[in-house]
């Protein structure tokens, strides 16, 4: 099997979507290599129904897929990770994970599908990106939810939810850890000897 290039990047939005001053739809619009994932139902989220259409995009691609996920898009890659599994490096071969939500908080909200996360490592380099004064989640849930995952924890400082609304605009340093992912990611090849395992909840 020859090595891949350049892997596909998938932009995860979260809850609501995101609109056109968010840094995804900038890096979106700023890459020709990147697709959003049309996730529906962006304003009444369900787990399953988000974890399938996640499923199709990485599917669909014929190379490997870097995610880039906001808010609840993170949390259902990890979900997708729990239902799906992969070897390592295929075909999720990084993900950037930003904003993670604490969907445990609150019970019968918006993330109410999403709680009861599963204990789960991500097969793939990822970091978090994580903010001191994020009002859907504390610092110290991401710092859990990256030591659960296996991942690089980033503090962004008081950036709120990373979003449009904390005013960074494209998001240069959070184009930076991406540039790391992409080169983590470049030249792999997909493993057809070692037989399929799941990374499912111990």
């Amino acid at each position: 099997m020859s090595h891949i290039a350049t892997p596909r990047v998938l932009i995860v939005p979260g809850y609501g979507n995101s609109g056109a001053r968010h840094w995804q739809t900038l890096w979106e619009q700023a890459r020709p290599d990147a697709v959003r994932v049309e996730l529906g139902n962006w304003d009444r989220p369900r787990r399953a129904g988000w974890v399938v259409r996640l499923d199709a995009a990485i599917s669909a691609s014929p190379v490997p897929v870097i995610l880039v996920a906001h808010s609840l898009g993170c949390i259902a890659a990890a979900w997708w990770v729990a239902e799906h599994g992969q070897d390592y490096g295929w075909p999720i071969a990084g993900a950037l994970l930003v904003a993670p939500p604490d969907c445990e908080r609150e019970e019968g909200g918006s993330f109410d599908t999403f709680r009861g996360l599963p204990n789960v490592f991500l097969p793939f380099p990822s970091i978090v990106v994580a903010s001191r004064n994020d009002p859907y989640a504390e610092f110290s849930w991401a710092s859990f939810l990256a030591r659960s995952w296996g991942s690089f924890l980033v503090d962004a400082g008081d950036c709120g939810h990373i979003n449009a609304d904390s005013g960074i605009g494209d998001w240069p340093f959070g184009a930076r850890l991406f540039d790391r992912l992409i080169f983590a990611a470049k030249g792999r090849e997909r493993p057809h000897a070692e037989p399929h395992r799941r990374y499912a909840a111990l």
